[in-house]
């Protein structure tokens, strides 16, 4: 095999694991969804995914094992019986402390045993939610697709931390995801790079949760702004900045408190960990009414006049099937890399992905 057999085998791979895959589009009530990437080569630095919880986990199996561990922990061990999990390997640690009582193992016991049933029951609120993951990387390329798939991967190993452990994703998800891409110092001096080289892997993240209702709810680190586009008065709607939270790219920023943030760069330190209160939110308050995530090679989020040229795209298509609407964006935004081309901005030109949420 030669070198170039090689790059095209790899890029072939990378492209194939970062596309998203249509028969894994949740099917969540009154909601349809559709989504797309364009790279700019063979592979680049966008990926889109449907988190589609139902397909990807065994949700009963994982409620019947929670409930099952909800009894299994109230249970003393019996003399002679080997240790059946964390609660008794913890109940033993705690016996060979000085001023043990006996109530303390039935506290704690219960304590364990209620945190198993809440995460059986968030686990049920899986059956009618699906997740979608937007990123993107810097570039465009196969350096890029490696961040891209960096991101992926981590996400699903923490994801199945997550589920395992409270049913349901959580801010902790994402403090690790960040940490995961930001610089370490250990590693940076062993190659002896200067920081203000600012040779860092960047990444865009958006991540969110859709509920029965059109209820979004999701975190953002660095990316452009959802856009939300009402059916009723057939253009985009402003949204209340207070819900629309966002924090610097992944990677650039530690929080003061996080036990690890010596170890790494961060352009600036969080004053404190990400929590419950940084998720923003957005509803789509009608039947018709259209949430839209994209990557800047669509839309940078802040130019009012490729605003105002979406809007009309979608005023045109918004009676359609997500699948169309998405199409039509995509369609609209390769069209404006001909005016890039035409004016020598080739450089210019970016990966590109769309995902329509609409409420039907």
């Amino acid at each position: 095999m030669t070198k170039t057999d090689t790059v095209s085998s790899i890029d072939g791979y990378l492209r194939e694991r970062l596309m998203p895959v249509e028969g894994a589009i949740p099917h969540i009530p009154g909601i349809e969804m559709f989504g797309n990437s364009i790279p700019v080569g063979t592979v680049g630095g966008d990926l889109f995914e449907y988190i589609n919880f139902q397909q990807r986990y065994d949700i009963e199996a994982r409620i019947q094992r929670a409930q099952h561990l909800s009894k299994e922990f109230v249970e003393p061990l019996r003399s002679g019986v080997a240790i059946r999990n964390s609660v008794d390997d913890h109940v033993q640690w705690l016996e060979r402390n000085p001023g043990y009582r006996q109530e303390m193992e039935t506290e704690y016991r219960f304590a364990r045993s209620s945190e198993q049933v809440r995460v059986a029951e968030d686990l049920g609120e899986l059956h009618s939610t699906a997740g979608v993951l937007v990123v993107d990387a810097q570039g465009h390329g196969i350096i890029s697709a490696k961040i891209a798939s960096t991101v992926h991967d981590t996400f699903h190993a923490l994801m199945l931390t997550e589920l395992d452990r409270y049913g349901k994703t959580t801010p902790m998800l994402f403090e690790n995801l960040n940490l995961r891409l930001a610089q370490s110092v250990t590693a940076r001096n062993a190659l002896g790079i200067i920081e203000k080289e600012e040779a860092r892997e960047i990444a865009t993240m958006i991540y969110g949760e859709v509920r029965p209702g059109g209820h979004f709810r999701f975190v953002n680190f660095g990316h452009p702004p959802p856009l939300v586009f009402s059916a009723e008065y057939r253009k985009f709607v402003k949204i209340d900045e207070a819900r629309m939270v966002q924090f610097p790219a992944l990677g650039l920023e530690i929080p003061t408190d996080h036990p690890d943030r010596k170890k790494y760069y961060s352009i600036n330190l969080r004053q404190r960990e990400f929590n419950s209160s940084d998720l923003a939110e957005i509803t789509l308050m009608s039947p018709g009414d259209i949430l839209v995530l994209y990557t800047d090679g669509v839309y940078d989020g802040s130019d009012r006049q490729t605003r105002e040229l979406l809007e009309a795209v979608l005023r045109e298509h918004c009676r359609h099937p997500a699948r169309d609407i998405c199409n039509a964006l995509l369609d609209y935004a390769v069209k404006q890399d001909e005016h890039l081309r035409e004016n020598g901005d080739e450089a210019l030109i970016d990966d590109k992905t769309v995902l329509i949420v609409k409420r039907t």
